[in-house]
C-alpha cells in the first residue's frame, strides 16, 4: 500500500528533470507529506508532450455518483487492474505517472506501527506508475488518479508488502503514451518491483498526522543511520 508520500522540489527542478513540456496548474506546493483526497502533480501525456496537471488523489471513477468513494480507490494491485471495472478500460487510454521523491510506509512492531522514509539516494525523482480519469457533477469537475502497487523488494519486504510501481525514466513515454488498439497494453510489463536503489530511516509519528508538513516529517529518528535497501 502507499498511503502517503512527499515531493518536496519546486517547479522549476520537476520541469528540468523530467524534461516538461506543459505544466497546467500554477497551484503547485512542494510537500513533505501528501495524503489521500490532496491535490499532487501528475505527469500525463497530451499528443507528444509531457504534461502535468494537478490532480487529486483517490480515484473516482466517471460514472460514480459519491465522489468519497475517491478515498477507498488510493491504490490499485497491479495483479488485478485488468479485472477491476474502475480500472481495466483505463489501462488502455488513462496510463500516468505521479510524482514524489519519497514515500511512507508504518512497520507493525506488536500493537505499534512506526513510520519509514523511503527515497532514491540521490535525491531523485520516484516516478510512480498509475491510472486517471476525470468525474463530473452538476457543479463541478476534478482529475483523480490513484497509484498501482506491486510486491516490494525483497530488501523492504520487511517493512510492507506492497510498494508503489516505480518507473525508470526511460519507461515514462511508454508507460503515458495511450494504446491505439484493443490489445492488451505490453506497457503491462513495467508494473514490477523497482529495481534500482532505494534507502530507508525511520521517521517520528509526527507523520502521522496529515496536518503536519514540514522537513520534521522526513528527519530520522534516534540518530539512526540510514538503511541500505538494495
Amino acid at each position: 500500500m502507499c498511503g502517503r508520500k512527499t515531493l518536496t522540489k519546486d517547479k522549476k527542478a520537476i520541469i528540468k528533470e523530467l524534461f516538461i513540456d506543459e505544466w497546467q496548474d500554477d497551484n503547485y506546493e512542494p510537500s513533505f507529506n501528501i495524503a489521500p483526497t490532496q491535490d499532487c502533480p501528475v505527469l500525463i501525456s497530451l499528443g507528444n508532450s509531457r504534461v502535468i496537471k494537478l490532480m487529486r488523489w483517490g480515484l473516482i471513477p466517471s460514472w460514480s455518483k459519491n465522489r468519497s468513494i475517491g478515498s477507498k480507490m488510493i491504490n490499485a494491485r497491479s495483479e488485478t487492474i485488468l479485472e477491476k471495472v474502475s480500472y481495466k478500460n483505463l489501462v488502455y487510454t488513462n496510463r500516468c505517472v505521479i510524482i514524489s521523491d519519497g514515500y511512507y510506509e508504518w512497520k507493525r512492531y506488536g500493537d505499534v506501527k512506526k513510520p519509514f522514509y523511503i527515497h532514491h539516494p540521490e535525491k531523485k525523482l520516484l516516478l510512480m506508475a498509475g491510472l486517471w480519469t476525470s468525474w463530473r457533477s452538476s457543479s463541478n469537475s476534478l482529475s483523480t488518479y490513484t497509484v498501482i502497487t506491486t510486491t516490494p523488494q525483497k530488501e523492504i519486504a520487511h517493512i510492507h508488502d506492497r510498494m508503489p510501481v516505480i518507473l525508470d525514466i526511460g519507461e515514462v513515454d511508454n508507460w503515458i503514451r495511450p494504446n491505439k488498439d484493443n490489445k492488451i497494453p505490453t506497457q503491462l510489463d513495467s508494473l514490477k518491483s523497482y529495481i534500482g536503489k532505494l534507502i530507508c530511516h525511520p521517521v517520528s509519528n509526527f507523520v502521522n498526522s496529515t496536518g503536519n508538513n514540514s522537513i520534521k516529517c522526513i528527519k530520522p529518528t534516534d540518530e539512526t543511520n540510514e538503511l541500505s535497501l538494495f
